[in-house]
């Protein structure tokens, strides 16, 4: 790895891992979940037009249009919208540790859309990482119980996986930056649903709290996928992947620093194991497609493309 790429996966994972800190500074208080998302992606899709402009990402072709929708109202409108939510009693370490269960569930979608199987280690890991979960909502409530904060952040870990995967027959055709844009600023035109009481909310907040959203929309929502697509470029999918499960580690450090977040230490046992559970899956538990779909890419870029990231902020 060059130092140029080194220096473009650290930065893209300090900022993924920072989002979650962010998130609970300003959540539910200035911001609810639903102007949070929407502020910080209308700021996102500005800063995405200029660089758009300048690496010449055109019109997206008709046929694409319903599958970017899907991917934009999955991967922006929904995981933000639930990972805002969920962050209101969910610390950042541990909600990074449950959005990085997006790869379990890819897993799983990709059996049924993608004709992948799952070998027996397969089934393992899925059944380690919801052991994980069970501790995490144990450590959360006191109690094993439906946890709303942590079904809101599994529910965008989820929102993830169909991302991941609606988004790799598109890949190919268009390229990850032209991917990215185009459900970025389809997602955020599907997040003015919360347009009411927006200008309000923004009149209403400290300085601190509109300029935190306005970091979390320039740097984690903008600037880290356009570095995110550099590190791709220059090393293996799989490679850089696996760096991701470092995220949590960001995250913990960052948020105890910037809103004094502490994961107690069976919220943090619980994220390891279910972390553990990914990596079984993602290492041991998949098998390649039986069947190829004509509309999804080839060779080497489709086998990298298949092995799933974890999700970020």
């Amino acid at each position: 790895m060059s130092p140029r790429t080194f220096a473009a996966l650290l930065f893209t994972l300090v900022l993924w891992g920072s989002a979650f800190g962010g998130i609970r500074a300003v959540v539910p208080d200035p911001f609810s979940p639903g102007h949070m998302a929407l502020l910080r992606f209308l700021i996102a899709s500005l800063t995405l037009v200029p660089i758009a402009l300048a690496r010449r990402v055109g019109l997206p072709r008709k046929r694409d249009l319903p599958r970017l929708a899907l991917v934009g109202f999955a991967g922006i409108t929904v995981y933000h919208t639930a990972l805002n939510f969920g962050e209101i009693t969910v610390d950042a370490g541990t909600a990074c540790f449950l959005v990085n269960l997006s790869p379990v569930f890819t897993a799983l979608l990709s059996m049924i859309f993608l004709r992948e199987r799952l070998r027996a280690f397969g089934w393992l890991g899925i059944a380690v990482s919801m052991c994980g979960v069970l501790l995490i909502s144990l450590a959360k409530s006191d109690r094993l119980e439906a946890n709303p904060g942590v079904l809101a952040i599994l529910g965008c870990s989820l929102a993830a996986a169909v991302y991941f995967v609606a988004q790799k027959p598109l890949l190919g055709r268009c390229g990850a930056l032209a991917v990215t844009s185009w459900a970025t600023w389809i997602g955020t035109v599907l997040l003015l649903v919360f347009l009411p009481g927006l200008a309000s909310a923004v009149a209403k907040a400290p300085w601190k709290s509109t300029l935190t959203v306005a970091y979390l929309g320039v740097f984690p929502a903008a600037l880290a996928y356009v570095s995110w697509t550099y590190v791709l470029s220059k090393m293996p999918a799989s490679r850089a992947a696996s760096c991701l499960y470092a995220a949590p580690l960001f995250a913990i450090s960052i948020g105890y620093v910037w809103v004094g977040d502490q994961p107690g230490w069976l919220a943090l046992l619980g994220g390891l194991i279910a972390i553990a559970g990914v990596v079984i899956v993602n290492t041991l538990g998949r098998e390649p497609a039986v069947t190829e779909n004509a509309d999804f890419t080839t060779g080497a870029q489709r086998n990298e493309e298949r092995r799933d990231r974890p999700a970020s902020a």
